[in-house]
């Protein structure tokens, strides 16, 4: 949707509202999904995630947490055990077995604390357990430990692979640069910095993915779930369109070829040279 009179464009995805005028754009990095049935817990675990910069969506049982996943894939699921209807262990099992969710980061919130349960959640595919009662800063210290695990995530959202880094807090792309060598007064001197990407914000967020995703295969339609969100109707063809744009904005840097095309599978960003 465009406001004809200021020249924004708004997107709207799950009560979030994602702007973008001349040129600049306001993407949360986090987006954690709370599957909770006690409102008290819910309201306070979301509080805590948007406190520490992160974006907090909810549901209170499992039906509800596979609409939102339809509408737009998490990137972490905080997942409470004893859920009405389906139990929360139920629900990441059939959730590591779905395409679209089999790589999102799962965290169980949970009153059992003994082994055997703790076991099961594991084997269920669950990344790591917060026994209640917990605090807020320990909910967010495990959060940044299991994104920084599971995607190479820094606490601030950025992301280094190859000769690229993204300052997500800045929402910059820098590529490393060659050094040069200078002679200066006393000497020949090493001068060596990080190149400022110029990047489009749709190649910015598919980079983001990409680099965050590394070294997996994803179908177009994958990753217009991932990128786009499912509640965007967008052709297929679109993503090549801006696959060959990112393969061009990385190409001054020497980094195209980290984009790589799978035959009949689809997309893969990798430091390993495709065969």
């Amino acid at each position: 949707m465009r406001d004809r009179h200021s020249g924004v464009t708004i997107s709207r995805s799950n009560d979030t509202i994602v702007t973008k005028a001349q040129g600049r754009s306001r993407i949360v990095q986090k987006h954690i999904l709370i599957v909770e049935d006690e409102p008290a817990i819910r309201d306070m675990v979301a509080f805590a995630l948007r406190k520490a910069g992160m974006e907090a969506a909810h549901a209170a049982d499992a039906r509800g947490a596979q609409s939102m996943i339809a509408e737009r894939v998490p990137d972490l699921i905080l997942l409470d055990w004893m859920l009405p209807g389906m139990s929360g262990l139920d629900l990441a099992r059939r959730l590591r077995k779905e395409d679209l969710t089999r790589d999102v980061p799962i965290i169980m919130l949970t009153a059992r604390g003994e082994e055997t349960d703790r076991v099961g959640g594991l084997e269920a595919g669950v990344d790591d357990y917060v026994v209640k009662p917990f605090s807020p800063r320990e909910l967010i210290a495990r959060i940044n430990a299991v994104m920084r695990r599971t995607h190479g995530v820094d606490g601030d959202g950025g992301v280094s692979i190859g000769a690229l880094r993204i300052d997500s807090g800045a929402h910059r792309v820098y590529a490393r640069q060659e050094p040069k060598y200078l002679e200066g007064s006393g000497g020949t001197v090493e001068a060596a910095s990080d190149a400022i990407v110029p990047i489009g914000p749709t190649e910015y967020r598919l980079l983001h993915f990409f680099m965050t995703h590394a070294e997996r295969v994803y179908s177009r339609s994958q990753l217009l779930d991932y990128v786009w969100g499912g509640s965007v109707y967008v052709e297929e063809r679109t993503v090549d369109v801006h696959i060959r744009r990112l393969r061009k904005t990385l190409e001054p840097f020497g980094c195209q070829d980290l984009v790589q095309t799978v035959r009949g599978a689809g997309y893969r960003f990798s430091t390993t040279p495709a065969e």
